[in-house]
This record gives C-alpha cells, structure tokens and sequence, in this order.
C-alpha cells in the first residue's frame, strides 16, 4: 500500500485535506513530528468532516524513527531542490511518498538521507504548490502506474 508521510506539517487545514485525500484513496498517512498544530482542532472538522474514521494514520516522534521505521522500503521525498520529474520515475506499491512542512520545506539532514528526489514541474515564476495539492498530484501519477 501507497504511503504518504508529511514533515512536521505546520498548516492544519492541509493536513485534514491531506487525511481526506488519504482516506478517498485508501492511502495511510505517517505525520512525523513536532506538528505545528493540534490535529483534533475543531476549526479541522469542516475540512476532514467524518473521512478521519476512514484514514488509518501513524505518528513518528522525530525524522529518525521515522527512518527507522523504513528499513526495507523506498522514501521518495518530493521538493524543488531537483530536477528529476515524478512522471518520469517508477513508483512501488511500498513507497512512501515524504512531503515537508508548508513553511520550511525539510531539513539538510532529510535531504542527505533520501536518495529518490522528485519534483512535480511548475512555471518558472512561481514558488510552489500548495501541500495538499502536491499529495493529490503525487499520490495519483503513483496510483495510475499501479493500474
């Protein structure tokens, strides 16, 4: 089963769209933390409405359990540090698809620990996607491979 692992996510509101997508898609969701917000808060209710029964989710204290927990599978981080295009690479029913936080992106250590880095293209005068739709994105090119 597809995976998706968010980095210390520090807007609620794209996580519950993100544990919606998750949900939707039969995807487990992995938040490694510290978050920069309470995930039950009830402003995040309107946004995951009843889809959190529906969205299996697993909570790592810190980047190293996280990796720990992963010995025998694939992370493929997805960021603008790179050039290689997700629509060019094989993804594995295994994979966890690793997303940094809204506001920093990951660490250098997070960088220097992943070998598959993806990037999803955009124009070139602008920044970034937003989190929620960069999983939505990712998560469907891996699923469409998988048929």
């Amino acid at each position: 089963m597809l995976n998706i692992a968010l980095y210390q996510p520090d807007i609620p509101q794209n996580t519950a769209a993100i544990i919606r997508t998750c949900a939707c898609l039969g995807l487990k969701l992995e938040i490694i933390k510290p978050a920069g917000f309470v995930l039950n808060e009830k402003k995040l209710d309107r946004i995951y409405m009843d889809y959190l029964k529906d969205c299996e989710i697993f909570y790592h204290e810190s980047f190293d359990t996280f990796v720990k927990s992963k010995k025998q599978k694939r992370v493929i981080l997805f960021t603008t540090k790179t050039k290689n295009n997700y629509t060019k690479f094989t993804f594995e029913k295994n994979d966890t698809l690793l997303f940094g936080s809204e506001s920093k992106g990951v660490s250098e250590e997070v960088h220097e620990t992943i070998k598959n880095k993806l990037n999803i293209p955009i124009k070139n005068n602008t920044r970034s996607l937003n989190l929620a739709t960069s999983v939505a994105i990712a998560s469907s090119e891996a699923l469409r491979q998988f048929g």
